[in-house]
């Protein structure tokens, strides 16, 4: 198998062996990832008691007719920063392309057009983030705590968010809750 110059848009799965206890069981999707190093957003752990109707209230904007998502925990850097991962084919001003049918923001613009029922069709919003420094991530990969398999923009928007961590890794034909317990006998 030849070696993925980059990870962005693919997922990171969290396996079995994952040390780090704040990662149990997430599926975190790669925004970016360079020689700076790389950015990705959990994307199956909401916020239990937050909504982003909570989060329009608190900009003062309007709340639209239609019911509106939970708030993601997007990793544990920056909690305060927020990130709208989204459906290409919003047109937004500022935005980062991370794959051909998945593009990230920061721009505050998207909030007031959700505000006004004109955003994005499928997004999540996510505060916070999942950071590493040039070559931690893969390090991190070197040790069989994450499984990296390509995004999937179903179970990024539409797969509820209890099912995504197995349902990411199976459709790759992948039993992520037993990963890494095998071990190969010739």
């Amino acid at each position: 198998m030849a070696e993925i110059d980059s990870l962005q848009g693919y997922f990171l799965i969290a396996t079995p062996k994952m040390p780090d206890p704040r990662f149990r069981e997430l599926v975190i999707y790669v925004c970016a990832h360079n020689e700076e190093g790389a950015m990705g957003l959990a994307v199956n752990q909401p916020f239990p008691d937050i909504n982003l109707g909570d989060i329009l209230l608190g900009f003062d904007m309007p709340l639209p007719d239609e019911p509106l998502p939970q708030v993601y925990m997007g990793g544990p850097v920056e909690l305060s920063s927020a990130h709208i991962l989204y459906r290409a084919g919003y047109q937004a001003s500022n935005y980062l392309e991370v794959s051909p049918t998945v593009c990230l923001s920061r721009d505050q613009e998207i909030l007031e057009d959700i505000a006004r029922g004109r955003g994005p069709a499928e997004y999540l919003f996510c505060l916070g983030y999942a950071g590493w420094a040039p070559g931690q991530l893969e390090n991190e990969l070197r040790m069989d705590g994450w499984l990296t398999l390509p995004g999937d923009d179903e179970v990024l928007f539409r797969v509820p968010d209890e099912r995504k961590w197995r349902e990411a890794a199976s459709r790759y034909g992948i039993d992520i809750a037993v990963y890494g317990d095998m071990v190969g006998r010739a």
